[in-house]
């Protein structure tokens, strides 16, 4: 009986000494902090474009407002289809979190996932999203629309004055440009001649579109954040989380543009090479 006692004992010490919150498991706060700064991102693109769109229609200049609504062409296939493949990520994500308990019904987290799998369906799937960016977009006015877009995040990025809180992303925007800028090029000038290649593999465009400007606007956000933590009866937490979460995505989630450049000029004649009987 002494021994029983003992090893309950000994099992009930354990168990409230490794209980540990989920909250503070690395890989959860890894999925958190995924989650956040890509809806983060969504936010900044989806009001960038909207302003975007007031410009084109609003500005007291016609040829400025010709410009704005050229961009806006371009910016609006990114927010559909990068924003709907983002959701469906974000819901697996958070779907994730909740272990077993995400999967069955519960939680809801599982209604969430099946309810946003159709944005990236309706309204024009990704891949004519992506048909259209580049076929009715790139190679139809020759990039002059999208350098102009590329000219606008590049001089926000050179009008934020770097600091200890925003060097680093500041920095991975300023790459993401250059890929971006690399790829385009690429897509313009295999167009030329055979524009079937860049089609092939336009879903990865759209996709490092979508990375590179969120970074830049989140890279914009940070700065904003940075600049106003000095500023009295100013919110610290959540300015600090601005930055926090726009160093996460500069470290996390924008490599993946580079991904999408090297797929996007690498891979599209392995996806015409492939005969029907071969799949």
């Amino acid at each position: 009986e002494f021994a029983k006692q003992r090893i309950q004992g000994t099992s009930i010490a354990l168990k409230d000494r490794n209980r540990v919150s989920i909250i503070n498991h690395p890989d959860v706060r890894r999925m958190l902090l995924t989650m956040k700064s890509l809806i983060e991102a969504m936010r900044c693109l989806a009001y960038y474009t909207s302003g975007i769109f007031d410009l084109s229609s609003r500005h007291p200049d016609e040829n400025q407002r010709q410009q704005y609504l050229s961009e806006l062409g371009v910016l609006i296939p990114i927010v559909k289809g990068w924003c709907a493949e983002i959701g469906i990520e974000v819901a697996s994500v958070g779907l994730q979190v909740h272990g077993g308990m995400g999967f069955i019904e519960e939680t809801g987290v599982a209604q969430h996932y099946r309810d946003v799998r159709i944005t990236s369906i309706y309204e024009g799937t990704t891949g004519i999203q992506a048909n259209d960016l580049i076929g009715r977009k790139l190679l139809k006015d020759q990039g002059v629309a999208i350098f102009q877009l590329i000219e606008d995040l590049s001089r926000k990025l050179e009008n934020i004055e770097e600091s200890d809180a925003t060097q680093q992303i500041v920095a991975a925007s300023k790459s993401g440009i250059s890929e971006l800028e690399r790829s385009t090029r690429w897509v313009l000038e295999t167009g030329k001649n055979a524009p079937e290649l860049p089609i092939a593999t336009s879903v990865n465009y759209l996709l490092q579109l979508g990375y590179v400007v969120g970074g830049c606007l989140m890279a914009q956000s940070a700065s904003l954040a940075a600049e106003m933590l000095n500023n009295k009866g100013a919110n610290k937490n959540l300015l600090r989380a601005k930055i926090i979460t726009a160093k996460f995505y500069a470290t996390h989630i924008m490599p993946r543009a580079q991904a999408c450049c090297e797929a996007t000029i690498s891979s599209s004649e392995s996806i015409l090479e492939i005969t029907e009987e071969q799949f």
